[in-house]
């Protein structure tokens, strides 16, 4: 005889998924949620209402959102959440998203999406989110029940943070938001990567590195994202080796006033392969190996110059150049491992060559080059714009050493890094994509991130444009960022380039001169403190008021010469 059927009773501790969501990011440590919010995602705003310990920060379009979250993240170290609108949204995001990839930040970028069924009419603004979006993240997912939600969440998490980093994309439907169902909201999963080698490797590696005849050191992200600071500039003590930030510096990868500092590697094969020609091993801690951008018929890694590496991101071992030693492991854990064994092998020998090594390297270091630099300086003429190079040593000069610098100059800029040093892991942040517009906006997010430090973005006037709205959101947080906007009117990176591969000097479409650009005005129509400076005096009066300013925002239009 076949069991009675079980009677049907109310089932108790049930939950929408729009406030599962929620729990389960906050649960996860997400504390500040970056967004732009669209009809799709109005549950989420309706839930968002209850729950005042999930920050959340508008931005005025999509692009700028992700920004500023990557911003946000990649000075907190802290797992972020987006939330943009459905397909258009999700396309204003995508490139902002890209350079997140780039950058390999933790984050968590939602959509909402139409209702499952409804999709299939075609309405406004729909379109299948989860292949618009997989090109430009580590895991892209559609939630299909609202059962599956947490579990999701939590994969995305874990996803999002572990080694090699990056975003991953959920697209929500509305009815998984707002139904309601008895869900197991699951546990946080972290998977710990900060591993060093075996001792067979660490020995293969010192011994290597000691039998080399001259070893060239080539400092990445991974130093500051390990914190590795004090690590990477002892084994450059101890083996007396120059160092040089990789070829796209991004962010503060090496202490630039260490003594074997040299600087940064461009992305110009012909002087890469000169300076590294002299070197017959190259160590690759945590950083890319030689990338560059415009294509070149010289290859910037001479023959002679063999490779080792050393991080977490295998992807760029033996990418392009063959590496003889190439260890997966976390950079920190791995160079406290093997500077004894450097030590115990090298003994007095290693010793008294680094000494020599370095008494040749204080002649030539980045401190020494900034002092020649500094010297060689001329004063800005009357009436002629900035000189690029005075104002940056000028900014660089202002900047307190617990500040922290934000930059997308591209020609303007070109020289902050020789005046401004990098004195810990969270001093600099910069574009790593290459697609421009990332400034402005992440500036907001550091600052939020680092309430106690000040944060200055020197921004030019076409990245600026980009996402001029981030202004807002600053006066809107109320946040002391300094923006500094380099105003040489136009793309002037592109006119050196036209000149340079083509011999062409007359541009189209690349200046900014019909009508010109009034951004001092423009940003006080969104609230921000702003004033236009372009003589050395008002420049020194304008930045000293910037300073003394801390309930909000201020912007500084300099007017700055044409480079190139």
């Amino acid at each position: 005889m076949p069991d009675a059927p079980v009677p049907s009773k109310p089932v108790a501790n049930t939950i929408t998924g729009r406030d599962a969501f929620l729990r389960v990011l906050s649960d996860e440590g997400v504390v500040r949620m970056f967004g732009n919010p669209g009809t799709t995602e109005l549950p989420i705003m309706h839930a968002l209402s209850s729950a005042p310990q999930m920050g959340y920060v508008l931005g005025l379009q999509e692009a700028v959102v992700i920004a500023m979250a990557d911003g946000y993240a990649r000075a907190s170290g802290k797992l972020v959440s987006c939330n943009v609108h459905v397909a258009p949204g999700l396309g204003n995001a995508i490139g902002s998203i890209y350079t997140s990839q780039m950058s390999g930040t933790a984050m968590i970028v939602t959509a909402g999406q139409q209702e499952q069924g409804h999709g299939l009419t075609e309405p406004l603004l729909y379109a299948p989110l989860v292949p618009i979006a997989q090109p430009v993240v580590k895991w892209a997912v559609e939630v299909n029940r609202i059962e599956d939600l947490p579990r999701i969440l939590r994969r995305a998490a874990k996803v999002a943070t572990t080694a090699p980093t990056g975003p991953v994309f959920i697209s929500l439907p509305g009815d998984i938001l707002n139904n309601e169902a008895a869900i197991d909201l699951g546990a946080t999963t972290r998977v710990d990567t900060a591993v060093r080698p075996s001792d067979a490797a660490l020995e293969q590696l010192a011994r290597r590195i000691l039998s080399a005849r001259n070893v060239v050191m080539i400092a990445g992200p991974e130093i500051a994202s390990s914190d590795a600071f004090a690590e990477a500039g002892a084994l450059a003590e101890t083996l007396g080796v120059p160092v040089w930030h990789q070829t796209v510096g991004y962010g503060a990868h090496f202490p630039s006033e260490h003594p074997c500092y040299l600087g940064a590697l461009n992305r110009d094969q012909k002087r890469v392969r000169s300076i590294l020609s002299e070197y017959d091993l190259m160590l690759c801690v945590g950083s890319d190996v030689l990338q560059m951008s415009v294509w070149s018929e010289v290859e910037p890694l001479p023959e002679t110059t063999k490779v080792a590496m050393i991080g977490l991101r295998d992807w760029e071992m033996g990418k392009n150049f063959p590496a003889e030693i190439a260890l997966r492991a976390d950079v920190k854990e791995t160079l406290k491992a093997l500077l004894p064994v450097l030590k115990k092998l090298g003994g007095a020998a290693l010793q008294e060559k680094a000494k020599r090594s370095l008494a040749t390297l204080g002649t030539r270091n980045w401190s020494a080059q900034r002092a020649q630099r500094l010297k060689a300086l001329q004063a800005p003429r009357a009436g002629e714009p900035l000189p690029p190079d005075w104002v940056m040593s000028r900014i660089a000069a202002a900047i307190p050493n617990d500040g922290i610098l934000v930059e997308e100059g591209l020609t303007s800029a070109t020289t902050l890094p020789a005046f401004y040093p990098y004195r810990d892991r969270k001093s600099f942040f910069g574009n790593v994509s290459g697609g421009i517009g990332w400034g402005i906006a992440a500036a907001v997010g550091v600052q939020i991130a680092e309430p106690k430090r000040r944060v200055f973005a020197v921004i030019g006037d076409g990245s600026a444009m980009y996402s001029i709205t981030a202004l807002w959101s600053a006066a809107n947080q109320k946040l002391p960022v300094i923006f500094l906007i380099m105003n040489n009117g136009g793309y002037q990176i592109l006119k050196n380039r036209l000149k340079l591969f083509h011999g062409n000097d007359k541009p189209i479409g690349m200046d900014f001169q019909d009508p010109p650009m009034d951004i001092t005005r423009i940003a006080e129509g969104f609230g921000v403190a702003a004033e236009r400076v372009d003589t050395a005096d008002g420049f020194d009066a304008a930045m000293k008021r910037a300073l003394a300013r801390t309930d909000g925002p201020t912007l500084l239009e300099v007017m700055v010469k044409k480079v190139g």
